[in-house]
């Protein structure tokens, strides 16, 4: 903490579940000599896990990859408070180097947090229980109104690509009971103080709950019963947005995969999506490995990759480590 000092942006980074891939991924990103100008960036995690995993990488050939001991990291201790914790579950340490982590950026007035990915079972058998790194976050920094936003830059026309999620994890079957007009107007209000990083005037696309946003009452009745009225109020009172909406769900993302790829096509500046699998599904096939999940309304930017802890394919090489570079790259943009 003493190597932080206030004249450079700080890039505070938590491992993530060590057991998954976020070691790997972080090793490999930050290798890459770009991510270190004009910052400070410090790892949040265990250093004899980091240093293991770096060997074990070198032994199956990996060339791209930083030597822990390059890096400046912080490595918390652990606490085991909670009774009956299984000593080898790494869903715990992965709670507290996120804890950790949080509470350095919260102490630096120029600090972003880039989250590796974690699990969230191993946190609920650890005693944990939040639904992600997102909830944790809106109760550690008590701000209520958080948005989970899926954020990527094409590298083909440079456009931004943004997709606010209305409701986050829970069950498919919650999200109509948890909709409402208050929910989509403070969504709406945090997207737009986030888009006006980028335009004074967005355009923002509002993607309806039901198959053609209810075909008018005939699949369903959300949208003819407030959401509509919803959007219409909240549109007269920000005249400063280009608003549409609600638009059928199938429908609303072919412009955003037009703008991806054509630097002539008709772009928007971001989309809210009702729920959690309509909105992540078109920005997974369309921004691939650049899609960066993004927690905005906190007092700092928080990003994380677009992926899990791929505990599958850990410990063998095979992790791509773009969307963590891009979380990097994406913390720092848009924060200073």
């Amino acid at each position: 903490m003493d190597k932080f000092l206030k004249e450079k942006f700080n890039i505070v980074i938590s491992v993530g579940d060590e057991k998954g891939i976020g070691p790997e991924v972080i090793l490999k990103a930050l290798a890459l000599n770009e991510l270190h100008l004009n910052s400070r960036i410090l790892i949040v995690g265990s250093k004899k896990n980091l240093i293991s995993e770096y060997k074990l990488l070198k032994s199956l050939g990996t060339k791209n990859i930083i030597n822990p001991e390059e890096l400046t990291i912080e490595d918390p201790k652990v606490s085991t408070s909670f009774k009956n914790i299984d000593m080898t579950n790494s869903g715990n340490a992965s709670f507290y180097y996120l804890k950790h982590a949080t509470e350095i950026v919260k102490s630096l007035s120029n600090a972003a947090l880039v989250t590796g990915p974690i699990c969230k079972k191993s946190w609920a058998e650890s005693g944990h229980f939040y639904s992600g790194q997102t909830e944790f976050l809106s109760e550690s920094c008590k701000v209520k109104n958080v948005g989970m936003l899926f954020t990527a830059k094409s590298p083909i026309t440079g456009w931004r690509f943004n997709t606010l999620l209305a409701s986050t994890h829970i069950p498919l079957k919650e999200v109509p009971k948890c909709l409402n007009n208050d929910l989509i107007v403070s969504k709406l209000d945090l997207f737009l103080k986030f888009l006006k990083k980028f335009q004074q005037k967005p355009f923002v696309k509002v993607a309806g709950l039901n198959p053609h946003a209810g075909e008018e009452g005939l699949l369903g009745s959300e949208e003819t019963d407030w959401l509509t009225e919803t959007l219409k109020n909240w549109a007269e009172l920000n005249q400063n947005v280009k608003l549409e909406g609600p638009i059928s769900p199938d429908s609303c993302w072919i412009s955003s995969a037009k703008a991806w790829k054509e630097t002539v096509s008709e772009s928007h500046d971001g989309i809210l999506a009702m729920y959690h699998d309509q909105g992540l599904i078109p920005v997974k096939v369309i921004a691939s490995n650049y899609s960066v999940n993004t927690t905005i309304g906190l007092p700092f930017l928080r990003t994380s990759p677009d992926h899990g802890t791929g505990f599958d394919i850990a410990g063998k090489g095979l992790a791509q480590c773009q969307s963590m570079i891009e979380a990097i790259k994406t913390a720092k943009e848009l924060s200073i």
